[in-house]
């Protein structure tokens, strides 16, 4: 049967149509077929057609992060299984390691098929208490990949993985910024002590990512419970680090760790600053009307000058919503979602000049999820997953689809459902409403990148296959976080696990290889 021009199709062509299914056309029954692919009845691209085909100006945001609450990993790494047909030229030169074993690098790439990416793994041997570990954000510089995990910040190359400098710590990391400076600085937060609970996250740390050295160090002041630091956001924009401590914001100097000024109050008394987005600009997020009753919150949202700490905009929610998370801060996008049904009941919404509302976009009809199904953890409000925005076009994925939205009109452009996929958007491409998509690998099949255009899935163009020799440890990661930069993938998980009898890779990441 012909694509229609109608929203969206069933990607189960053997299915017949579900009431609910907003992905099918009305009164479409899709004729059996023998052949099916993870996107639907074509063999290599879903049954999900592109509609509205709009003229969507370019540009690329950042990369996507993840944290916990993604999909579920395997419990244990299971042996390469085929999702088709088996054939020769996707066969690997070699098994991968059983459960229990992280593979190697040279495992990984003795196991390539032609025109798979090359690969490189991390199994850091560092000692880690038996709980649940956080990963926090990746930092790319140069031709390092910074992390930090635990008590330790850690460079690698990108080139292969392997470790350029590390920087220890006397206590556990408690919070970093998305950005670091310009010229490579950063300043992280870590706990006055390695105590499990009770301590206080208030030791600031400035690194320069560059060379491996440690900077400055300082502890953060409290005064009351008004700046207390049992939890502390922040963010950095330029040569300024915003800091947010219970209800108190300031800015320092990354440079020399100097305080610049308190971020004023707006409403004093009704409103506190909550967190900070930075970057290009320097965002200021704060609750407002805090009460029991929370169908009388709402959020304000401000644009700070870095350098003199001048508001140059306030944007106000409408009573009962609040603002969840920033998807960019250049242009301003954000989520807000209802404060009483919370993440049940979400919006995309895009600010124009002056912080003025320009559009509102609402996903859920689709079977988008708030950050790809992540909810509201808690985490930075620049951290949500599955979600990037390009000049005037917002890409949203999840556990089973991708999509773009416009920001102009607030429409869907395309969408592309799986029946066997994790679809996170990396960045625009094509100066459009293109994308780069990470497609996870899962415990079936191994991961790659492809490129979807405003046709949708007609559009589907493979840029990366991983090898299957990578899968099992792919899969493990669950799409945790993820940078994308120079055609190269990095991924890491959200969490890892000090359990030395369930090993977990670090880090693994691809890039093109050899035809």
């Amino acid at each position: 049967m012909p694509h229609s021009r109608q929203p969206w199709y069933d990607p189960r062509p053997q299915q017949r149509r579900v009431a609910d299914n907003p992905y099918a056309p009305h009164g479409y029954t899709p004729a059996p077929s023998n052949r099916r692919g993870r996107f639907g009845g074509r063999p290599v691209i879903a049954t999900v057609v592109a509609l509205l085909l709009l003229a969507v100006c370019g540009g690329l945001y950042a990369v996507s992060g993840g944290r916990p609450g993604g999909p579920p990993r395997p419990v244990a790494e299971q042996p390469p299984r085929s999702s088709g047909t088996p054939s020769a030229s996707r066969t690997p030169a070699v098994r991968t390691p059983g459960p229990g074993r992280i593979p190697t690098s040279r495992e990984i790439n003795a196991g390539r098929a032609p025109g798979d990416a090359t690969a490189w793994i991390v199994d850091d041997p560092t000692d880690l208490p038996r709980r649940s570990i956080k990963l926090h954000d990746l930092w790319v510089v140069g031709d390092t990949v910074v992390q930090a995990v635990h008590r330790k910040v850690t460079a690698r190359r990108l080139t292969d993985g392997a470790e350029v400098w590390s920087v220890p710590l006397p206590a556990p990391v408690c919070e970093t910024p998305v950005d670091p400076t310009p010229d490579g600085k950063v300043v992280l937060v870590y706990k006055n002590s390695q105590a499990v609970h009770g301590n206080r996250c208030n030791q600031l740390q400035m690194i320069d990512l560059r060379t491996g050295k440690a900077g400055w160090h300082k502890e953060l002041t409290e005064t009351g419970s008004m700046d207390d630091t049992i939890v502390v956001n922040t963010a950095i924009s330029g040569d300024v680090l915003a800091i947010v401590q219970s209800m108190r914001a300031a800015a320092y100097r990354v440079g020399d760790g100097a305080k610049l000024y308190d971020i004023p109050l707006e409403n004093p008394g009704t409103c506190y600053p909550d967190d900070v987005a930075g970057g290009p600009r320097l965002l200021v997020k704060s609750d407002c009307a805090i009460g029991i009753d929370r169908a009388k919150n709402y959020s304000r949202l401000r644009e700070i000058d870095p350098r003199t700490g001048k508001v140059h905009w306030s944007f106000r929610t409408q009573q009962g919503w609040v603002v969840g998370k920033v998807l960019s801060v250049l242009p301003v996008v954000v989520t807000t979602f209802h404060a009483e049904e919370r993440t049940e009941n979400w919006r995309v919404v895009a600010l124009g000049p002056g912080g003025r509302l320009r559009t509102t976009v609402d996903a859920r009809p689709k079977g988008f999820k708030y950050c790809a199904d992540t909810g509201d953890s808690g985490e930075n409000i620049q951290n949500c997953k599955g979600a990037v925005v390009g000049d005037d076009t917002v890409f949203l994925g999840g556990n089973d689809r991708v999509g773009a939205y416009s920001l102009g009109t607030g429409n869907l452009v395309w969408g592309v459902k799986s029946e066997d996929s994790t679809l996170h958007p990396l960045r625009a491409d094509g100066g459009g409403s293109a994308a780069l998509v990470y497609e996870a690998a899962s415990v079936h099949r191994p991961g790659g990148i492809i490129r979807f255009g405003k046709g949708g899935a007609d559009t589907k163009k493979q840029v990366l296959r991983h090898p299957e020799s990578a899968r099992a440890a792919e899969a493990r990661m669950g799409a945790g976080i993820v940078a994308y930069v120079n055609g190269r993938l990095v991924i890491t998980p959200s969490v890892v696990s000090g359990d030395d009898a369930n090993p977990e890779a670090r880090m693994l990441a691809f890039a093109p290889g050899p035809p």
